[in-house]
Order: C-alpha cells, then sequence, then structure tokens
C-alpha cells in the first residue's frame, strides 16, 4: 500500500478526532456509568498517570523483551533456512510436507506444550513469537532467493563460492528488499503474538496488564493500554517502512508498501 501525503495523513486524523470528541460529548452529558466504557478523556488521563508512574513502560518493556527476542530468533532462522531453500529444489521439496504442516498451526494452541517446556515468563513467550515470526520469513525468504538471477549463481560457481559465502554475498544482498517486507510483517506478528500470550496465560507485559485492568473493573486503564499498544504498533511499523525505504535507496529498486 502507498504511504499517504502528508495532507491526506492529517485530513484522516479529522475522522477519529471528531468521533472521540462527540463520544466524549455524549458520555459526559449521560448519567449513564458503565463498567465497560471509558470516556476519551478518562482513558487519556489514564494513560498519562500510567506513563507518569512508569507501569505502562514497564510493561511496555516486558513485551517488547519478548516480541524483539522472539522475532529475532525466528526471523533469524527463517532467514537463513529460507534461503537455503530457495537455493535448493531438492532440499525445498524435502521441507514441503513439515512446512505446509506446522505453518498453520497458531501460536495459542501450542500455549499448553509452551507451558509445559518452559513454565510461565519470558522464555515461554519468546518462544511463541519466534515459532509464529519463522514460518512467514521463511516462506518469503524462499520465494524472494529463489527469483535470484540465475546469472548471480553462475558468477559465484565460477569464483568458487561455498553455500554459506554465496548466500551472504549474493543472494541476501540481491532479494534484501523483499527480506525487508518479510520482516516488516513479521515485527507486526511478533507484537500481536506478545500480547494475545499474555492475554491468555502470561502474567506480564501489557496484554496481563490489560486483563487486569478488566478484573479489577478499571476500563479506563483498559483501554489506555490499547491505545498504548497500537501508538507502539503504529511506531513500529514505521521504523520497518523506514528500514524498507532504506534498503530501496540503497539497492536502487522500489519496495511495493
Amino acid at each position: 500500500m502507498a504511504s499517504p501525503s502528508p495532507v491526506l495523513r492529517v485530513r484522516g486524523a479529522v475522522v477519529p478526532i471528531v468521533a472521540l470528541a462527540a463520544l466524549e460529548a455524549v458520555l459526559r452529558a449521560s448519567a449513564v456509568r458503565s463498567d465497560s466504557i471509558a470516556r476519551p478523556g478518562e482513558v487519556l488521563h489514564a494513560l498519562a498517570a500510567g506513563l507518569a508512574d512508569a507501569s505502562v513502560l514497564v510493561a511496555t518493556g516486558q513485551t517488547l523483551a519478548c516480541a524483539l527476542a522472539g522475532l529475532l530468533i525466528g526471523a533469524g532462522a527463517g532467514l537463513l533456512l529460507g534461503a537455503l531453500l530457495g537455493l535448493s529444489r531438492f532440499a525445498a521439496g524435502l521441507a514441503w510436507a513439515p512446512v505446509e504442516s506446522l505453518r498453520h498451526l497458531p501460536p495459542v494452541a501450542l500455549l499448553p506444550i509452551a507451558m509445559l517446556v518452559f513454565g510461565q515468563g519470558l522464555r515461554m513467550e519468546i518462544a511463541l513469537v519466534g515459532f509464529t515470526c519463522f514460518w512467514p520469513v521463511l516462506l518469503l525468504t524462499q520465494a524472494a532467493v529463489g527469483g535470484v538471477e540465475p546469472r548471480l549463481l553462475d558468477v559465484a560457481r565460477t569464483l568458487h563460492m561455498g553455500r554459506m559465502r554465496t548466500i551472504l554475498r549474493i543472494v541476501l544482498p540481491a532479494s534484501a528488499a523483499r527480506v525487508a517486507v518479510a520482516l516488516r510483517l513479521a515485527t507486526g506478528i511478533a507484537l500481536i503474538v506478545a500480547v494475545t500470550t499474555e492475554i491468555a496465560a502470561n502474567p506480564l507485559g501489557i496484554g496481563y496488564a490489560m486483563v487486569r485492568s478488566q478484573a479489577e473493573l478499571q476500563p479506563a486503564s483498559m483501554y489506555a493500554h490499547l491505545l498504548w499498544l497500537a501508538l507502539l504498533g503504529w511506531a513500529l511499523n514505521a521504523a520497518m517502512a523506514r528500514m524498507e525505504r532504506h534498503i530501496a535507496a540503497r539497492l536502487g529498486t522500489e519496495v511495493t508498501r
């Protein structure tokens, strides 16, 4: 998707701002109080309070630590194995059945196994994030490497370069733009899986903070963490999009976004 111009971004922000202002006015005019609804002003106040006492920042650190560690492990393994499968049709044929069988497993279904193996905590969450991020990076890297210009591989064979040197010196640079798209996709997945794991089974991070706020009947705090999570996801996506543009500029190619 093409990035909108700054003018369109400003115009696009008008609708949600007006909607939130209208919701604030309606809720202020109404005498109804609810354990599931909070005024936008209350949500912003709760977010400011959470940032001031650092509780939101602590939860954010826990979530990001798991998400980024799992992303590093899963994407790194997917990158290397995807490059190998993209270079070898024989290896890709052997890996087809296990890849197609395992990549469809939802991470939530693996929670009982992960809890048995790792227990609750950072390691369990990192393992689930890494498992989930591994597959999209593997498949997109395999496709990207499989589309590398064959003459580049002929040059590598002529120079008697080994398989790993061929991957690092020729294959990955040639497919870097498409690999960057895979990493951007995996970054979003990492954050989603980390928070989902915290909501379902892991007592730490932003996900657990939302569950705790809901259990304590504090909707403003719950929505404040949700708002912060949306801002965090936007910031991570913007950082990865900037990386894509940097790679595209370095390679002289256009990355489809």
